[in-house]
């Protein structure tokens, strides 16, 4: 059996090529949109593409099933479950809960396993020439290391009101099916941690179901289902924006994207009438350099392994926009932006100094230190903005400090003051700067950047206030 784990830190997603050696074949389970990765390892090892499954309508990523099936001529195995509502509305092998379907040598069986969504479906793998005892378990977002797929996102994020206490009792029956398994079956998850999937995934790539019965909070609620509803319920983080579009497109039959597109690099004149346009710009350079000398109006999205969901947050799905970055960057950065649908890339400039050439000025940015934070704490007409998630906020935060998440900044301006100074701050700086550059461009000019964050206020020992008791180390 061929077996690869291939994994995207940029949205924690995990898909895996699974080939029967003997004969030349291969299956791929929840590939990424950025196909050629996967028709690489197959020419590499002498396999072809003949099928191609999922565990369910994704929604943090955009799946490149039907991309990859257009290039091998794959079959496309997808889940049936679910009811009305929760059909793939493309041509498909429908899988059930019990299905059986063979790769060679290989056997998969389907178990449908809802709570993180309805039609979820989990992968039981039997290597039939080696045992007729199955060894691996592909369970999508149904079960993480330490953690399981999250049911609230289709009423937080696609807007599927009153489904996530439906979702929670169905993951309490799906946590008790794979109670049931034997413990040396191998869990391979859809996501690690990083992910908004969840909220305390583990940073292995893999475990066993007899780890996850030991170690796996949601496997100790035995016989207390309510309990296990609560805790699953509670604090979950943020679901990006772009969730529920990902829903939709995944669902319905779309245009395809078989390979990652070239952005245009823009000449002065055209970036200078874009511009005037008003099409949104993405400043992509390091926090640092951005502060020192950045084109007005345009946002710091930096380019790290978080910059896709930040983009997803900040940019509609209709509207154009350009990036700022360097020529040997751009791959990396449409690559990212292809894996969530974010095709509308006008094209690209290399640098700020395309804007200076204009004739036009940079702006900078004010950045404080923690001393100077607490000399403004004292003036009666000083705003503190946390920008971090609500859970991080209710664990600890500066007195005083109001609470507005960043991804949601730009719909909540009016709770920002626009007389007297405000003082932002997240982490560790990187929302920070995305949040700066949001203000900014909607013209308050009154905002100073608490760069280094909550992280160092704590580690200069300066008091902080709860919301809720701080969790005891074990």
């Amino acid at each position: 059996m061929f077996f690869q784990h291939v994994y995207d830190k940029t949205l924690a997603q995990a898909s895996y090529v699974i080939g029967c050696q003997k004969a030349g074949v291969a299956i791929v389970i929840d590939p990424k949109r950025d196909v050629d990765t996967y028709l690489q390892i197959a020419q590499e090892n002498k396999l072809k593409i003949t099928h191609v499954a999922e565990t369910h309508i994704h929604a943090d990523f955009l799946s490149g099933a039907r991309e990859l099936q257009a290039l091998t001529g794959a079959e496309l195995y997808l889940s049936d479950e679910g009811g009305p509502g929760w059909q793939y509305e493309f041509p498909h092998v429908g899988l059930k809960d019990g299905s059986v379907f063979k790769l060679g040598n290989l056997k998969f069986e389907v178990i449908h396993t809802p709570g993180h969504t309805p039609e979820s479906i989990s992968f039981l793998l039997t290597d039939t020439p080696a045992s007729q005892e199955p060894v691996m378990f592909f369970t999508g977002d149904f079960v993480f290391v330490g953690d399981i797929g999250r049911p609230d996102l289709l009423e937080e994020a696609a807007g599927f009101k009153g489904t996530k206490e439906a979702g929670a009792k169905d993951m309490y029956k799906s946590i008790e099916r794979l109670r049931q398994l034997p413990d040396h079956i191998q869990v391979w998850p859809g996501h690690g941690a990083g992910s908004a999937c969840g909220k305390a995934l583990g940073a292995v790539p893999s475990s066993t179901v007899g780890y996850e019965k030991i170690r796996n909070w949601a496997l100790q609620y035995e016989n207390d289902e309510q309990g296990f509803i609560d805790y699953l319920l509670e604090d979950q983080p943020e679901p990006p924006k772009y969730f529920a579009m990902m829903k939709k497109l995944n669902k319905v039959d779309r245009p395809l994207l078989t390979e990652v597109p070239k952005p245009k690099e823009l000449s002065k004149e055209e970036f200078q009438a874009a511009m005037d346009q008003g099409v949104k710009v993405i400043d992509t350079r390091k926090k640092g350099d951005f502060a020192a000398g950045y084109i007005p109006g345009t946002l710091n999205i930096q380019n790290n392994n978080s910059f896709p969901t930040w983009m997803g947050w900040l940019v509609a799905y209709d509207e154009p926009f350009i990036l700022i970055a360097e020529p040997e960057e751009l791959d990396k950065l449409v690559r990212m932006l292809m894996r969530i649908g974010l095709d509308n890339v006008q094209g690209y400039v290399p640098n700020v100094a395309v804007w200076q050439e204009l004739g036009n000025e940079l702006e900078t940015e004010t950045i404080i230190s923690q001393e100077e934070v607490k000399e403004l704490q004292q003036e009666a007409d000083v705003q503190i903005v946390d920008l971090r998630g609500a859970a991080e906020y209710k664990a600890g935060h500066l007195e005083g400090a109001d609470h507005v998440f960043v991804g949601t900044l730009e719909a909540n301006l009016d709770k920002i003051n626009k007389e007297g100074k405000v003082v932002i701050h997240c982490q560790s700086g990187d929302r920070a700067a995305i949040g700066y550059s949001v203000l900014a461009k909607n013209g308050f000019d009154n905002v100073v950047n608490y760069l280094g964050g909550y992280s160092d206020w704590v580690a200069g020992g300066n008091p902080v206030t709860y919301e809720q008791e701080p969790a005891l180390a074990n």
